[in-house]
Order: structure tokens, then C-alpha cells, then sequence
């Protein structure tokens, strides 16, 4: 490799690490956020807020998921060619779009609350806070944009900066409004809004500081007349035609899990026979659950970025043999890394939930020890999907993802229409969903990496360490909550705290003495020479 080549390559892992690390930190900031307004507002409460924020992940993804993608790729052709004013243009016109679009969105949410929650979601009582999300939706259209510029640059710093103001911005005012609300005898539905403008606020933070940083550190460069731009109509269309289809593509999960919204309140009524207060405290435990079991995913994203590039690479040059070790290596990182963490929310559902929810309903622990064992499966298909997109086959990841969601929807319409199922329904749908995307991605590497990726290499070592580590944490945990005898919070946070340390303790010698991570695993990671070091793998 010339130094050129790793100049690149530095700058790239560079960009990761900083995109890596303000994903993790937001994800950290979201729960942060996340579960202090459940606390807050209650479970029936919590149903309206992450019914919003399924509304509101709609278009939101709909309107920036594919578009700054696409501005920052024409942004850096522009600089590729060392055409300023092409790149000038290109802005201006993706701003223009953003802001129609924007607009557009927000007013749907803004003029139409009723009809989205009442119709859409069956929870007539999230109206105030889908109006209250909707200038939101502008906001982050703009940002996006000026994400998009800045990324085109190669320079995702301020994209970190500008997210984790955009985080704490939101925790703060978030949780300050819901609890100013409630406490002054303000209703669910208004306390539930009062959480909901932390987003829109956190929005204009991020816009602010992205406007700023714009202005001080992207100047306008002087004219050229060499430099004549393409027309504002050819610049859009290229625009349109390379972010509608990762749009499109990126708003099917967001889709489905609206449309599993909905069905899951109007089965809980009209299947389970539940009336609306109680379908909206099985609604709101069921999504508490879920944000514990979200947390996972978000350390798969170092090892997909990283990854990416190393099959590519390898599949360019023809290197079959290398592309599927380094799939497999990477299935087995990932693997090393979530399967502890969704068996330890399995273990310790119990005192997981409530030490973390204190008044949450007494479905939750069993809810969120399915959704622990799905979140496995979850971070699988994350890196199969990256594994597939780095060969070329993005298609497929679409296939899966469209089978997954019709699967858990048809889960869902049968199984939380039955009394004694209810909302645990909603869980293993999600459960076999994902079991079913794994399996069907495992068959398409199958074919795209010309060799079987072994699935026995991959899951011995972190299958028998997590085994062992659930195992030492579930005995310790039922001993100490046998010797305190009726547990209350404070019970529960002493028995949920040794259990824990022990078991990451127990899991990580495990995971050594079996190998299930080595040091040439770890350099898939950015920076994962640190991490083989400190802990002393071969």
C-alpha cells in the first residue's frame, strides 16, 4: 500500500471512529432520555410518546436518510474536480429540497394529529405530542443538509458535535417539561407532549450549531469562471436519483414498526378485548423493554463500517477465501460482543427492569427477557447486512428485511389478539422475525461468498462463554434475592449489581481461555489493537 493509499485509509477509520463514537454516546444519551420520561409519565403515558416517535422515524428517515447521502457524494465529486462553484450549487439546491420536503412532512403531522393517532396508531391520546414533534421534522431536514456538505469534505466532526448537543439538548429540555407538566397535575397526553419538544428543541440546537459552523469553517471560496455550474435542473435530478432509492430502501424498518405500532394497540383492543388505558399500559411497557433491548446494536456499528471495506476490497481482487474469513471473523465479533449482552438482559430481566422502571407493569421482565435473546439475532442480521452490501448484493438485504417485517406484523395480528398472549405477542414476533432474517441472510452469504461461512466456527466460543457467564449470573442473583427475602427496589438493585460484575467477569475469561475473540479478530475494529492489548488476546 502507498502512502497515498494509507492517508486514505487513516482519514476513512478516522471518519469512523468519530461517527462510531457519537453513535454510541447518542444511543447511551437516548436511553438516558428515554427512560426517565417512562418513569415520568407512566406506562400508559410512555405508549403515546414512542407511538410519536414511530410517526415521527417515518419521515423522518423518509426525508433524511437517502438525500444527505447523496449531497455529500456530489459535494465530494465537486471537490474531486476542484469545482467550488459546482459544489456551491449542489448545496443550494439540496437545501431547496430539503426545505420543501421538510415542509411537507411537517405539515402532515401538524394538520393531521388526530387522524395519524386515532386512525393510524389507535392511540387517539398521542395527537398533542404528534403536533408538537412536527416542526421537528423541518429542523432535521436542514440539518441534514449541512451534515451532508460537511461530510462531502470527508469531515464528520461537527456531524458528531452537532448530534450529541442535539442529545443532551433534548434529555434536558425533555425531561424538564414532562416533569414540570406532571407534577403540576398535567395530564398523560401533556406529559407525554412536554417530552416530545426535548426533540423539536434539540433539533434547532443541532441547526444552529451546524449554521455556525458552516459559516466559520466553509467560507465561499472566490468565483472562477472556469468553474460554470450545472443547471439547478440537472443538479436535482442527480440528486433525487441517487437518494430516493436509499430512502426508500433505509424507511422499510421504519414503516413496519409503524404499522406494528398500530396493530399492536388496535388487536390489544378489539382481539385481546383490552380497553384503551390498558392497551396503552401493555403498549408502553412493551416499548421500555425495547429500548433496553436496542442498546447492542449500537456496538455493532464499528465492526459494519470497518468491515465493509475489507470485503470489498478483498472481493475486487478476487480473494474469496480472505472475503469469507473476514466475514467470518466478523460474524464472530459481533457475536462475541451482543450475545453476552442479550443473554445478560435475559437473566436478569427481573431486576433489570425493575430497578430501571420502578412502577413499570409486571409484564415487563418477561418481555424484555424475549427481546434480550432477540437482540442476538438483531446484531446477526446487522452485520450480515453489511457483509452482503460490501458484496455487492444489497438486494438481498432488502429481500430479508421486507420477508422479516411481514413476518412480525402476521405474528403480531394473531398473537396479541389473544387474552392470554396479549402484548407478549409483539415480542416474539419480533423474536421469530429476526430468527427468520438471520437464517435467510446466512443462505444468501452462502451464495455471494462463493464458500460457506461456518457456522460452528463462528458461535462455539461466544455460545459456551455467554452460556457460562448467564449461568454464574442468574445462580448468583437468585441466592442473594433468596437471602433478602421480599425484594424491594433497593433489594433488587443489590442483587442486580454483583450478578452483573461477576457475570462480565466470568464471560470475558471465558471468552479468552475459548478464544472466541483474537487479536487478528480485533483489528477489523478501528483502534481494536487497544482493546487485543488490555485484554491480552492472542
Amino acid at each position: 500500500m502507498d502512502n497515498n493509499e494509507k492517508t486514505k485509509s487513516q482519514n476513512y477509520f478516522y471518519g469512523a471512529a468519530i461517527l462510531t463514537a457519537g453513535v454510541i454516546i447518542m444511543k447511551i444519551l437516548g436511553a438516558l432520555y428515554k427512560i426517565p420520561v417512562a418513569n415520568i409519565i407512566g406506562d400508559d403515558g410512555y405508549s403515546m410518546f414512542i407511538s410519536t416517535y414511530n410517526v415521527y422515524n417515518v419521515f423522518l428517515t423518509l426525508s433524511t436518510a437517502g438525500l444527505p447521502v447523496a449531497l455529500s457524494r456530489l459535494i465530494s465529486e465537486a471537490n474531486a474536480e476542484n469545482r467550488p462553484m459546482q459544489a456551491r450549487a449542489t448545496f443550494r439546491v439540496a437545501m431547496k429540497t430539503f426545505v420543501v420536503v421538510g415542509i411537507f412532512c411537517s405539515l402532515i403531522m401538524l394538520l393531521f394529529p388526530g387522524l395519524i393517532a386515532g386512525r393510524i396508531l389507535h392511540n387517539p391520546d398521542a395527537a398533542a405530542s404528534i403536533r408538537v414533534m412536527a416542526p421537528s421534522v423541518l429542523l432535521v431536514c436542514l440539518v441534514s443538509g449541512y451534515r451532508g456538505y460537511c461530510q462531502g469534505f470527508g469531515n464528520m466532526i461537527p456531524t458528531t458535535i452537532g448530534q450529541v448537543l442535539e442529545v443532551l439538548a433534548k434529555v434536558v429540555i425533555g425531561l424538564v417539561l414532562a416533569a414540570i407538566i406532571m407534577k403540576s397535575g398535567g395530564s398523560k397526553s401533556a406529559g407525554s407532549a412536554g417530552a416530545i419538544f426535548g426533540v423539536t428543541a434539540g433539533s434547532a440546537v443541532a441547526l444552529i450549531f451546524m449554521m455556525i459552523y458552516k459559516r466559520v469553517y466553509y467560507k465561499d471560496k472566490p468565483l472562477e469562471e472556469s468553474d460554470i455550474p450545472d443547471s439547478e435542473g440537472r443538479i436535482l435530478r442527480r440528486f433525487l436519483r441517487i437518494g430516493i432509492p436509499i430512502a426508500l430502501g433505509a424507511s422499510a424498518l421504519s414503516i413496519i414498526n409503524l404499522v406494528d405500532s398500530g396493530i399492536c394497540m388496535a388487536r390489544l383492543q378489539s382481539g385481546a378485548g383490552f380497553v384503551l388505558r390498558d392497551a396503552q399500559m401493555l403498549y408502553g411497557v412493551y416499548g421500555e423493554a425495547q429500548t433496553l433491548y436496542n442498546l447492542p446494536a449500537a456496538f455493532i456499528t464499528p465492526l459494519t463500517i470497518s468491515v465493509v471495506p475489507a470485503i470489498a476490497a478483498a472481493n475486487v481482487r478476487g480473494e474469496n477465501d480472505k472475503a469469507t474469513k473476514i466475514s467470518e471473523d466478523s460474524m464472530r465479533i459481533a457475536a462475541a460482543i451482543c450475545l453476552p449482552m442479550g443473554i445478560g438482559l435475559a437473566v436478569l430481566s427481573t431486576p433489570i427492569m425493575r430497578v430501571i422502571y420502578r412502577a413499570s407493569h409486571d409484564s415487563g421482565p418477561v418481555l424484555l427477557a424475549i427481546l434480550g435473546v432477540t437482540s442476538f439475532f438483531v446484531c446477526m442480521v446487522l452485520m450480515e447486512n453489511a457483509i452482503l452490501q460490501a458484496s455487492g448484493r444489497e438486494k438481498y438485504t432488502m429481500i430479508t428485511l421486507i420477508t422479516g417485517g411481514f413476518i412480525k406484523i402476521s405474528v403480531n395480528w394473531f398473537l396479541v389478539a389473544n387474552p392470554r398472549i396479549n402484548i407478549y405477542g409483539a415480542a416474539l414476533g419480533s423474536l421469530i422475525s429476526y430468527v427468520v432474517m438471520a437464517v435467510m441472510n446466512y443462505v444468501f452469504m452462502c451464495y455471494a461468498l462463493d464458500k460457506n461461512p461456518k457456522v460452528f466456527n463462528i458461535l462455539k466460543g461466544p455460545v459456551v462463554a455467554s452460556a457460562v457467564m448467564g449461568i454464574i449470573a442468574w445462580l448468583l442473583y437468585f441466592l442473594i434475592s433468596r437471602l433478602m427475602g421480599e425484594l424491594s427496589w433497593s433489594h433488587y438493585l443489590i442483587s442486580m449489581i454483583p450478578s452483573m460484575i461477576i457475570g462480565v467477569i466470568a464471560y470475558l475469561i471465558a471468552a479468552i481461555k475459548l478464544r472466541a475473540v483474537t487479536a487478528e479478530d480485533m483489528d477489523l475494529i478501528p483502534k481494536g489493537e487497544k482493546i487485543s492489548k488490555l485484554l491480552h488476546l492472542r
